[in-house]
């Protein structure tokens, strides 16, 4: 092995590692940025045993997520995840994630999701009326946000109405919860503990898996031909076991893993969106101009969304700043250099959106929000990927047409019909969690544009 890939990237001394992992638990936002801030483009932090190898360099990003993604396997944190959310889409590797993959693969074609976007259009002029009745008062949009893409979610991937379990949203959260706890603790603290949060979470796994054998049950009774659905699908996926149990916990762990990390990172999008316009008042007007120059008073459409071209910029520039991902960990299979940096078997490597979306090298004023970044018609030497917010890669996120779609759908309908103002003083916190989470909700006042008074979206 030559000298240069024996190059150890620069890191904090050995002895700051208690203080490391306090950070790790009150602000990781603040630790991923101030390691690369302090350090540069490749940081070694070593915690004990353990060596967390942060890369935030496109050239790093894409040599770790794609061009060798097979020597990189789901990293800290996903081992200890699995407790709580099991062998799903997320969690899982090797021959059982691709099967997981082909399954869903085909429930996300172009063809199938343009064919829902009726449903997302309904979903979003509901809100838009929910949201109207409570003209000139505060509520919080995040809650009905987060309660419309679980109800589309439910819709598109499964043809079943989640509304109907009034528990399943309170079950995905504290099943997230525990899923992080394991993931902090690095599954150091057993299950068996009469703590608050596993708790919460032993109850709300057994009320998933109430509500999965439900909807089994529900379609099987059905005498219809086989759907195109995700839940029709995994039921003849995981016909083949032989093993009842063994089906039912595929079953329930693909099926809360796909619609956890689905409803969630669409929601988180959006509110950080609405949050964003919400302090520039110039980019909502400009959404609001442009949501009227192409719906008019009329009904959405699917056609309608390659005009929705400042909406699209707007979103993205959203997702640079708050990407719904915020980290992508790793886990080196075989000894690799990444950057001319050595990088042994076993390693922790660590991809962060967060702060690749921040270098100041390929974003200007990287914390300014400018939509202006996107312009499709602006010619920049920027690399591909600088801009990670669905990831990258085999492990790219198989859901991202429906969620851009979904997204653009609520903000425009929203934009054209209300004007959502923030409430003064209110300080959202970025909250990372198995997405980048709005702490403390988004409460907005809700306004009718003067000139759209009255106007029926219907």
């Amino acid at each position: 092995m030559t000298e240069t890939s024996r190059r150890v990237p620069p890191g904090p001394p050995a002895w700051a590692a208690p203080g490391i992992l306090r950070q790790l638990r009150a602000d990781r936002l603040g630790l991923m940025s101030g390691a690369v801030r302090e350090y540069g483009d490749a940081v070694r932090v070593a915690i004990g045993p353990k060596k967390l190898y942060i890369f935030n360099h496109p050239d790093h990003a894409k040599h770790v997520l794609a061009d060798n993604a097979a020597n990189y396997h789901k990293g800290i944190g996903y081992t200890e995840a699995k407790r709580a959310l099991g062998d799903g889409l997320l969690t899982s590797e090797g021959a059982l994630w691709k099967e997981q993959r082909r399954t869903v693969q085909p429930v996300f074609q172009h063809k199938r999701i343009a064919a829902q976007a009726d449903v997302i259009i309904d979903e979003a002029l509901g809100l838009v009326d929910r949201l109207r009745a409570h003209t000139g008062r505060r509520v919080d949009v995040l809650d009905e946000v987060t309660a419309l893409t679980l109800g589309v979610l439910g819709a598109t991937l499964l043809d079943a109405d989640l509304g109907a379990f009034e528990s399943v949203g309170h079950s995905f959260e504290a099943v997230q919860d525990q899923a992080m706890f394991e993931m902090e603790t690095l599954g150091m603290v057993p299950q068996w503990l009469p703590l608050k949060g596993q708790r919460a979470f032993r109850a709300a796994r057994a009320d998933l898996e109430r509500i999965v054998e439900i909807l089994v049950a529900q379609r099987q009774a059905e005498p219809i031909e086989a759907g195109d659905d995700v839940l029709t699908r995994l039921i003849a996926s995981t016909a083949k076991e032989t093993d009842k149990r063994v089906a039912d916990r595929r079953m329930r762990d693909e099926l809360v893993t796909l619609l956890l990390a689905g409803h969630e990172t669409t929601a988180s999008t959006v509110g950080w969106t609405l949050h964003a316009v919400g302090q520039h008042p110039e980019v909502r007007q400009r959404l609001h101009e442009e949501a009227l120059a192409v719906y008019g008073d009329r009904r959405p459409s699917y056609e309608d969304l390659t005009k929705l071209r400042y909406t699209n910029m707007v979103l993205q520039e959203a997702m640079r700043l708050y990407p719904p991902v915020w980290i992508l960990p790793r886990r080196a299979q075989a000894a690799d250099e990444v950057g001319g940096y050595h990088v042994p078997a076993g390693a922790e490597v660590l991809i962060s959106p967060y702060t690749l979306h921040r270098h100041p090298r390929y974003w200007p004023e990287p914390d300014r929000f400018d939509p202006q970044r996107f312009d499709p018609d602006v010619q920049t030497d920027r690399p591909r990927y600088a801009h990670l917010p669905f990831g990258a890669g085999p492990r790219f996120c198989v859901g991202n047409h429906l969620g851009m779609m979904e997204a653009t759908f609520i903000i425009s309908t929203l934009m054209r019909d209300l004007r959502l103002d923030p409430v003064p003083g209110f300080q959202v916190k970025p909250e990372p969690m198995m997405s980048l989470r709005l702490g403390g909700g988004l409460p907005m006042h809700v306004h009718a544009w003067p000139a759209a008074a009255g106007r029926s979206a219907a």
